[in-house]
């Protein structure tokens, strides 16, 4: 069984490349995920999310990572091709030799202008 701080490397390596199936691997199938746009309690409606998200991304540039125990936190910058590119921190607890819990925090503003500009009044 990988450590914690391996296995989220092994998600984030497998999110750089869109591979789906390698990233899918690492999740719990109950994976809990919040975000400052979504929550999701499965691994897979996690995961369709991601595939959406990738569309738009460019590159995911990770700037420091911290573990303790079963616990990871990764801050990265997120490049996408809609908003300049945003930093993120994400904690993820990981049991069983998956990630269970995972925690997003970024500004979600740069990524609604897009959906709002394009609104009537």
């Amino acid at each position: 069984m990988a450590d914690a701080r391996s296995l989220v490397e092994s998600y984030f390596r497998a999110w750089q490349r869109n591979d789906f199936a390698a990233m899918r691997s690492t999740l719990d199938d109950s994976l809990d995920f919040t975000g400052p746009i979504d929550t999701f309690g499965s691994a897979d409606a996690f995961l369709q999310s991601i595939q959406g998200l990738s569309q738009i991304k460019d590159d995911l540039v990770i700037k420091k990572i911290w573990a303790d125990g079963p616990d990871v936190l990764v801050w990265y910058d997120l490049h996408t091709k809609v908003a300049p590119p945003a930093p993120v921190a994400e904690w993820h607890h990981t049991g069983n030799g998956k990630v269970t819990v995972v925690r997003a925090v970024f500004d979600a503003r740069p990524f609604a202008a897009p959906a709002a500009e394009g609104a009537g009044a």
